[in-house]
């Protein structure tokens, strides 16, 4: 299939092109009106349709006699525990939690907060969820109480589904305790509360409030799935906001389950049966995307993996489940796989598996830089692919769609827009720039199925944020530009660009240089403040665990090295090693909360953050070098 004739199509003929990928899903009544817009913010797909996304992932694959096929397959090193589930065994279970969920008085339309670990059950209570028209919204897992309190107050659940525990490599998060105390702190109160107990650790329940989750499953008649149209919520998924308070992304049921079947047939080149494994967590959209929806939907076996890629028990894991359980796509953050390499430099223990089976590699989630994918895919020999989207999204903006055609690879992009996608490069006056001129990267609405069509209670701000800047496009947050060949490069966050006595500079293109060197494992690069030149550079690198290099001579080479690639303007002349680099549970570097630190002015620690205590050790850092400003 040709690239550019495909592309063009879902972009100068958008209803017709939609319409023939809407015909590949299941509808109870076939939408009819594809495409309707009032004006540029506001726009609907397949507003007459009626649907449901359960009955499409799990349903419809039984009523054809697919039920003895795999759906899932659980692998948690945390709990030596590994199990597989059958496309009717899950519809067997979510049909008893939906009917569980029906007894405790959820009704379509109603919302349900989901604050569970890596478990099967949190994937089925999500799909029990979809299957009654209810409105999830999952939480990661072991979030503060403040942060579940401000969901609880935003989201207004009539029922929290929890567990009582999390488990990770060296400890326990007590989840319940949490709960409590989120409940405790949101004037909004749910009506009850199902709790998952663990053997590992198990918790009290309040008579009449909290209900164990396998009691009350087990005494549940089944529930069936309900018809919803296509514009009803699927799910609400918080996303941070400059502001603090979190954003409600909504998800629709129409657009998302037509853009999840078409990305996994044309970007992925996933085909029912094949083993589909996106390493990531249900309480993120990657999980919500890729390892529910979109994979079940494609007829394809998902896993639910509950572990981290080192230490579980070493930098194997996802090497021996790849092999384990003969995965054919892949797909993860790029933090993961410097974690591996970290940890394991000379990939001995890759050298032990037997990966035949894998065709691709996909990377997303944060800017993959080269020496990460030249090191991937001369140790696998596979395509690695760099595919750039957001929680808003849902699903790729810019990939290179291995469905359509393999393109060839340019280092630093993520290749080309996926077909529905227009992407355009604005200048600060909202014209549209020209090749290889770095602007904001913008999105002209409408944008395809799929995407966000507001924010959960909150029209307002949902415009603010995305529409009102630049009105006719949708605006990502993000800079970069568009080659020649209409080739994308994302360069980071748009407030990532720094200002440098008059000259804009890229922080991404400097840490693509940074991580060139053989010693960096990985690293930031963040622009601070300075009284005579506005902003300066400034590099965080942590050194594999094999490198033999002093601080003094590691620092003199990358400031060599970004000196002779970028020039004396870059300034680049401050660097510091650190041990770890601050980041969220789904691997992406802080790097504005670091420059606020730095920087000595007020800052909330982010919610999503893996560890707070790293802030701490990048501020004493700074102080001894003499570049933090407190």
């Amino acid at each position: 299939m040709d690239y550019n004739h495909f592309y063009n199509e879902s972009i100068l003929n958008k209803e017709y092109f939609w319409r023939n990928q809407a015909s590949k899903i299941a509808w109870f009544k076939t939408p009819e009106n594809i495409l309707n817009v009032d004006n540029e913010e506001n726009y609907s797909w397949f507003e007459d349709g009626e649907l449901n996304t359960c009955y499409l992932a799990v349903d419809k694959h039984v009523d054809e006699g697919k039920g003895d096929k795999l759906a899932f397959i659980y692998d948690s090193p945390v709990t030596n525990t590994k199990k597989q589930f059958t496309f009717l065994e899950v519809k067997e279970r979510v049909s008893k939690i939906a009917g569980s969920l029906k007894k405790l008085g959820i009704e379509k339309g109603d919302t349900v907060i989901i604050y569970m670990p890596m478990v099967p059950d949190a994937a089925f209570s999500m799909l029990a969820c979809a299957r009654l028209g209810a409105v999830h919204s999952v939480v990661f897992g072991g979030f503060a109480p403040h942060e579940l309190a401000i969901r609880i107050e935003d989201a207004k659940p009539k029922v929290v589904i929890s567990a009582s525990c999390g488990i990770e490599i060296e400890k326990i998060i007590p989840y319940k305790p949490f709960l409590d105390e989120a409940i405790a702190l949101a004037s909004f109160k749910p009506s009850a509360t199902l709790i998952l107990q663990r053997d590992t650790q198990r918790c009290d329940l309040k008579a009449g409030f909290d209900f164990d989750f396998e009691t009350t499953v087990t005494a549940s008649s089944p529930a069936d799935f309900v018809t919803v149209k296509a514009t009803d919520p699927l799910y609400i998924l918080y996303t941070s906001g400059t502001t603090g308070k979190p954003k409600g992304i909504v998800r629709d049921n129409g657009g998302h389950a037509v853009a999840m079947r078409f990305s996994m047939e044309y970007v992925y080149n996933a085909k029912e049966g094949d083993v589909f494994w996106a390493a990531s967590d249900v309480g993120w959209v990657v999980g919500h995307s890729y390892i529910v929806y979109a994979p079940l939907i494609a007829g394809c076996t998902s896993i639910i993996f509950e572990g981290k890629p080192i230490k579980t028990p070493d930098p194997s894991t996802f090497w021996r489940m790849m092999e384990e359980y003969k995965v054919n796509v892949f797909f993860t953050a790029p933090t993961a796989f410097r974690a591996i390499r970290k940890e394991d430099p000379e990939s001995v223990y890759f050298r032990k598996y037997d990966l035949s089976a894998l065709r691709t590699i996909f990377v997303a989630g944060e800017r993959c830089e080269p020496s990460t994918i030249h090191w991937l895919r001369e140790l696998t020999q596979k395509p690695i692919i760099d595919h750039w989207w957001q929680t808003e999204t849902g699903w790729a903006i810019v990939a290179n769609m291995m469905g359509v055609a393999q393109l060839p690879v340019k280092e630093g992009s993520a290749t080309k827009p996926v077909c529905g996608y227009e992407v355009v490069i604005l200048d600060e006056e909202g014209e549209v720039l020209g090749p290889n001129q770095e602007g904001f990267v913008c999105i002209k609405t409408p944008l395809p199925p799929g995407c966000l069509p507001t924010l959960w209670n909150d029209e307002v701000r949902y415009k603010e944020s995305y529409l009102d800047k630049f009105p006719g496009y949708y605006l990502t947050g993000d800079g970069g530009y568009i080659d020649t060949d209409g080739y994308v490069f994302i360069m980071g966050r748009i407030d990532d660009v720094i200002n440098v006595s008059g000259h804009r500079l890229s922080t991404g293109e400097m840490e693509e240089i940074v991580s060139s060197h053989a010693a960096v494992a990985e690293c930031a690069v963040i622009g601070i403040a300075d009284e005579i030149s506005g902003q300066k550079p400034l590099g965080l690198v942590v050194l594999k665990d094999s490198s033999n290099y002093s601080d003094e001579q590691i620092q003199r080479e990358l400031i060599a090295l970004v000196r002779a690639q970028i020039g004396a303007m870059a300034a680049f002349r401050t660097v510091v090693v650190v041990k770890r680099l601050p980041k969220t549970r789904s691997g992406k570097i802080l790097r504005k909360t670091m420059r606020m630190v730095i920087d000595g002015v007020p800052f909330t620690i982010p919610s999503t953050i893996d560890d707070p205590s790293i802030l701490d050790e990048i501020k004493e850092i700074a102080v001894t070098a003499k570049i933090c400003k407190v």
